[in-house]
């Protein structure tokens, strides 16, 4: 099981918290185009026509060369970065527990 320290960690940037709230709600692996797609609506309040080229692949770039990576850290987030894929696996109750009350405060959901 992650350490405590080691769940705040991951939860200390909030690109990597709206990845995990994402892969939470996923079943099943998902690419990292799809979570950097949802991640940019986020961090732009909802206006996913209107993000620009180069700032959605900056997300998607750092997705994948840190973000990611770093979640995979914790036992529960499979990650090929190959195969550009991602999944969270069996997350513990505990963990879940945490990363639930961190959206339930961040509220990344509420953009339209």
């Amino acid at each position: 099981m992650a350490s405590l320290d080691e769940v705040f960690d991951l939860l200390s940037k909030e690109r990597r918290r709206y990845a995990l709230y994402y892969l939470e709600k996923e079943e099943g692996p998902v690419s990292v185009e799809e979570v950097a797609k949802q991640v940019a609506e986020w961090e732009t309040n909802g206006a996913t026509g209107t993000i620009p080229a180069d700032k959605y692949e900056r997300i998607e770039v750092e997705l994948h060369h840190n973000a990611l990576p770093k979640a995979a850290e914790i036992e529960f987030i499979e990650y090929d970065p190959a195969a550009e894929v991602v999944e969270a696996t069996g997350t513990p109750p505990e963990v879940d527990a945490i990363i639930s009350v961190a959206k339930v405060i961040e509220r990344p959901e509420r953009n339209p």
